[in-house]
């Protein structure tokens, strides 16, 4: 089994944190090169996207939260998915907003702005895809909608998902924290993101 990865990614610090939290280990290989994706990296998986996990049946699989949900199959304690029908489907629920009202609207923006990102307005292929600035300001609008959602939320609840911490943690913090590395902080009137940010990000696994 090995883990290929272009480690500053979100999606890559997301299972190393979720492997972290379980106290699980697991090989790894980096698949960029620089800052692009290694030319053998996509002649091996096609898809061109990390992380991705191959197991020893050669079986390769992509996609965070499909790699993430493998493991939580295999070691279910301590419960990062939730614990029954309503709790997973909650935890899932949380996850998918963090990441696609989230993660989504920081990588619209930098994508579309950052000059390491020319031609590579999208992931996943090698084709050229032109930046396209008038995203930018979208997804700025999309990450306020993002915060002030999420501050909704921590105001009433100690976690994303509730009162445990979850997956759903890892991903907000990992999109926060691609944020805050794109000059895009927490607001200032966010209060409650910030105190959950403070709790969260002094996890030992948001270091790994």
């Amino acid at each position: 089994m090995k883990l290929y990865q272009f480690a500053a990614t979100p999606s890559c610090r997301k299972v190393r944190m979720f492997l972290h939290e379980k106290g699980l280990t697991v090989p790894m290989i980096d698949a960029n090169d620089g800052m692009a994706l290694a030319d053998w990296y996509g002649a091996l998986y096609p898809h061109r996207m990390t992380p991705m996990l191959e197991l020893d049946d050669g079986t390769q699989l992509g996609e965070s939260v499909a790699i993430c949900r493998y493991f939580d199959t295999l070691h279910p304690d301590p419960s990062l998915m939730g614990t029954d029908a309503k709790d997973r489907a909650v935890v899932e629920m949380w996850e998918r907003r963090a990441y696609l009202e989230g993660t989504a609207a920081i990588e619209e923006i930098f994508r579309n702005s950052h000059p390491m990102c020319v031609g590579h307005g999208l992931p996943g292929t090698a084709d050229r895809v032109d930046q396209i600035p008038a995203l930018v300001d979208r997804g700025r609008a999309r990450l306020q909608r993002f915060y002030n959602k999420i501050e909704r939320q921590l105001s009433e609840h100690r976690y994303v998902a509730g009162e445990r911490f979850s997956i759903a943690d890892i991903t907000t913090l990992v999109s926060i924290d691609f944020g805050r590395w794109s000059q895009l902080d927490i607001p200032v009137a966010c209060v409650n993101v910030r105190r959950w940010y403070s709790d969260v990000a002094s996890r030992p696994s948001a270091a790994a």
